[in-house]
C-alpha cells in the first residue's frame, strides 16, 4: 500500500513539475501540442520559442523583452472577438500560435518567418474588423510561407 502511495505521488510531482515548464496560455494547452513533445532543432530554439509565447527573454542574445508575445495577442484576439466566435476563435489562435513560433524561433539561418513577418502578421490582425478572419488570413500567410522551404 505504501509503494502505491508513493508512485502515486511521484508521478503527480512530476506531471507538476512538466506543467510548471509549460508556459503557452491554459485555455490553448488541450489545442496544442505540449511544450515538453515538441522537436527542437537546439536549446536556443527551445529559448526563443518560449520567448515567442510569453515574452521573456531566457538569456537570448539580441532579445528584446516584452510584448508583443502570443500569449498576449491571443488574449486581445479573444477580447476583440464576439462571444458568439469566441469557442472557433481560440483553437485556430491557438494552433496558429504554435505554427509560427516554432518556425519563427528557428535559427535565423534558416527559418521562413521573421520578426518583420511577425510585425506583418500583427498588423493584418489589427486591420481585420473581424478577428476570425484576421486569423485564417494570418494562417494562409504563414503556411505559404512555410512551405517554400
Amino acid at each position: 500500500m505504501r509503494a502505491i502511495v508513493l508512485a502515486a505521488t511521484a508521478a503527480v510531482a512530476v506531471s507538476t513539475a512538466a506543467e510548471a515548464q509549460e508556459f503557452v496560455r491554459g485555455d490553448c494547452r488541450p489545442m496544442t501540442t505540449a511544450t515538453s513533445a515538441l522537436r527542437f532543432e537546439t536549446p536556443e530554439h527551445a529559448r526563443w520559442y518560449k520567448r515567442f509565447w510569453t515574452g521573456t527573454c531566457d538569456d537570448l542574445k539580441f532579445c528584446f523583452s516584452g510584448s508583443p508575445n502570443w500569449n498576449d495577442i491571443v488574449g486581445k484576439l479573444m477580447t476583440r472577438a464576439a462571444p458568439a466566435e469566441r469557442a472557433a476563435l481560440l483553437p485556430k489562435a491557438c494552433r496558429l500560435g504554435q505554427l509560427i513560433g516554432l518556425e519563427w524561433s528557428r535559427d535565423r539561418r534558416i527559418k521562413h518567418i521573421h520578426t518583420a513577418d511577425l510585425r506583418t502578421f500583427s498588423a493584418m490582425l489589427e486591420a481585420s474588423g473581424d478577428a476570425l478572419d484576421g486569423v485564417d488570413k494570418v494562417e494562409t500567410k504563414a503556411k505559404a510561407m512555410i512551405a517554400s522551404r
